[in-house]
């Protein structure tokens, strides 16, 4: 297993406030240009100091414990989260997007996942679950795979939707529905996972990722945080293209029928799904 230096370099309350001040600049375009953002950027960033503190306060509880079910439930509200933020990405939903948008970002992250914190990164099997590793690896993957995933699945209903016409055609001219519809789901797959690929064609050259950095800041070892880093670029590739993978075959299904028709399912604005739109209430209304 990979060891990283233990030699962190403390921060303070002060220098946070300090770092807080640069958003004044950001204040001071936004008003100068009228872009209006004032306001979005102030409740962001008491979003992001509440939600990180909050999140502290649980990791170190979590992590001292080092208990299975509580990992598991933490990675589960977490997968959740990334779900409901991934389907409202989608500009055209219907009913039964929330649970393609589940099971594409869990199956493709969780696999992920325990592979790596598993397989990758633990020197003992039975202790694979432990917290600190598998909590900031699985946050790793969702915050990349949810992207992927929902620019694959946005682009494919739209296209679907606008491109009806075409579809139909086709189908009369008795091509099956994966012929009629591989060029929009290829085209969407790659949509959804060309910003990872752009991010490691430019690593360590044009910018250093987040991990890496945090890490160098932290004290740890450069060549270890590099093998971290290398490590967890191919876990979110690997991820990333797999939800892409199972969101547009899953909406292939959606959208054919086993009679080879094309329908447009129902818009999920008639849906009732009353938990899943209070917990989007909440993450995005807050």
């Amino acid at each position: 297993m990979i060891m990283l230096a233990s030699t962190m370099l403390p921060i303070s309350y002060l220098q946070v406030a300090l770092a807080s001040l640069a958003l004044l600049l950001v204040m001071a375009i936004s008003v100068w240009l009228k872009l209006g953002i004032v306001k979005s950027l102030l409740i962001a960033s008491f979003r992001t100091v509440v939600q990180l503190s909050l999140i502290g306060l649980v990791l170190a509880w979590i992590f001292a414990r080092e208990q299975w079910y509580e990992v598991l439930a933490i990675l589960t509200f977490m997968s959740i989260v990334a779900t409901i933020a991934a389907k409202n990405r989608v500009q055209k939903p219907y009913q039964g997007l929330f649970w393609d948008t589940a099971l594409a970002v869990f199956v493709s992250s969780w696999l992920v996942a325990i592979f790596g914190g598993w397989w990758v990164l633990s020197d003992n099997a039975a202790t694979w679950f432990r917290p600190q590793v598998m909590i900031p690896l699985l946050g790793l993957i969702l915050g990349n795979s949810l992207t992927a995933v929902s620019l694959s699945m946005n682009q494919l209903v739209s296209s679907f939707h606008r491109e009806q016409n075409m579809i139909n055609t086709y189908l009369a001219l008795s091509a099956t529905p994966w012929e009629t519809a591989k060029p929009y789901v290829i085209a969407a797959i790659q949509n959804g996972i060309t910003p990872t690929i752009n991010s490691m064609t430019v690593v360590g050259v044009v910018s250093l990722p987040g991990m890496m950095t945090g890490q160098i800041l932290a004290g740890a070892d450069p060549h270890q945080a590099v093998l971290y880093q290398i490590i967890t670029l191919f876990l979110i590739a690997t991820s990333s293209t797999l939800g892409c993978t199972i969101a547009t075959l899953l909406i292939f299904r959606r959208f054919f029928n086993p009679e080879w028709q094309f329908v447009i399912p129902t818009s999920a604005k008639t849906s009732h799904q009353p938990l899943i739109g209070y917990l989007s209430l909440i993450y995005y209304k807050f």
